[in-house]
């Protein structure tokens, strides 16, 4: 079994996801956030579209399915939490559920924050992981829908995976969060070096993403809520809780310039 994975990038900063099963050739979206990215990543590859996993129900993350499932006649998986705003779906899942494409299985991790249903596709034999905005390189997505609380627990579930997964996020917004993270964290070795790499790559017109959990654990000031650092960063007293860290680090990053 092999799982290959093609990227690309689309509508203004959103990132594309093609995931191939070639043991059994079904291919699955990832999201869909532009039909024609989508489409012309598809005949690239001489794939052909079988399936839909939705992450969220914010538009650019939708926007593409009916022409897709107009075209493809696809199964589209997506939250059970956000059927309502999402039209198209034909399977539902929660946390702790599992779909499959051919004979490649994904977790689904439940995220919430960005959005209440906000969900994640793990897949555990491959060491791939689908975060969406819920996790991005160096940062996270606005808190638009939920509370501290839930989000940081989802974001503490992804930490948990193993050092070596690698991480597909929704967007390319690495190079904002490396200068926020080094804002917030500045004697982080581990976090110079990244950011150069991605003020490098990011010159090259290069992807900066995946990226790898162990490089994000290292970085990444939303996954170090919980050391003394963060909060003596956002001026709170030692012993604040991880999720009060977290909430005072995503306000300031929303104030950010």
């Amino acid at each position: 079994m092999s799982l290959l994975i093609d990227i690309f990038m689309c509508r203004t900063d959103n990132y594309g996801y093609l995931v191939h099963d070639t043991e059994t050739r079904r291919t699955a979206a990832i999201d869909a956030p532009d039909a024609k990215a989508i489409k012309a990543a598809l005949e690239r590859r001489g794939w052909s579209l079988s399936d839909i996993f939705i992450t969220h129900h914010h538009v650019d993350h939708v926007e593409g399915i009916p022409v897709l499932d107009r075209e493809f006649s696809v199964r589209v998986t997506g939250p059970k939490a956000e059927a309502t705003k999402i039209l198209g779906l034909d399977v539902l899942v929660e946390p702790g559920d599992r779909v499959s494409l051919g004979a490649t299985t994904f977790q689904i991790i439940g995220t919430p924050g960005h959005t209440l249903g906000h969900i994640a596709y793990y897949d555990a034999a491959g060491g791939h992981l689908f975060s969406a905005d819920a996790l991005f390189s160096m940062g996270v997505g606005r808190m638009f829908e939920g509370k501290p609380g839930p989000m940081w627990e989802g974001l503490e579930t992804l930490r948990e995976l193993p050092d070596e997964t690698l991480i597909y996020c929704g967007h390319e917004y690495t190079e904002a969060n490396a200068a926020f993270a080094q804002h917030v964290d500045p004697n982080n070795p581990a976090l110079r070096i990244r950011a150069a790499e991605v003020k490098r790559m990011r010159a090259n017109n290069e992807f900066t993403i995946p990226v790898s959990m162990a490089m994000e654990k290292a970085t990444n000031p939303f996954l170090r809520a919980d050391l003394p650092q963060m909060a003596k960063a956002m001026n709170l007293p030692q012993g604040t809780s991880a999720a009060q860290v977290f909430a005072a680090l995503r306000k300031a990053k929303d104030d950010f310039k």
